[in-house]
Parts: structure tokens; sequence; C-alpha cells
């Protein structure tokens, strides 16, 4: 019977990249889900703001009482895509 030998001496350094990718992969779950609550939350306050503006208030800024909900979420996009443009940077 013969015994089978293994070099292991790579191992611990594929545990910890791997470890390490897991950790990152876990880091950015958890900060975009941080991220869309945060948005969330904003978009809320923005639209209870609006919605307590007078039309005429509404008006001075270019906006029409049936605008509102578009407005924000047009809003949100552009934002969305100029921060996926700045993370791209980084």
């Amino acid at each position: 019977m013969s015994m089978m030998t293994y070099d292991f001496s790579s191992t611990p350094s594929a545990i910890r990249r791997s470890l390490r990718l897991f950790g990152r992969s876990v880091f950015r779950a958890i900060n975009n889900a941080i991220a869309a609550i945060i948005a969330q939350r904003e978009q809320q306050a923005s639209l209870t703001v609006l919605r307590k503006m007078s039309d005429r208030e509404l008006r001075d800024i270019g906006l029409g009482r049936s605008e509102i909900g578009a407005g924000l979420a047009q809003a949100a996009k552009e934002r969305m895509r100029s921060q996926r443009l700045l993370a791209a940077r980084l």
C-alpha cells in the first residue's frame, strides 16, 4: 500500500485569496443594499417636499403637480448613471 503525498504549500494563500474575494463581494452587496435604502429615503423625502409645495412654487421650478413623480424618477436615473460613471473611474 503506497501513501500519496500532496503539496499543500500553496493552499493557504489560495484560501486567503478566496476569503478576500468573498469578503469583497459581501461588502459590495451590503454597500449596494444600504445605498438603495438611502436612495429610496431621499426620493421619499423629495416627494414629500414637492407635494407640500403650492402650484405656483412648482411652476417656478418648472414642474406641474402631475409631473412630480416622473420628474423624481428621471432625476433618480440620472443620479444613478452619474454614480456608476464615478464608480467606474475609481
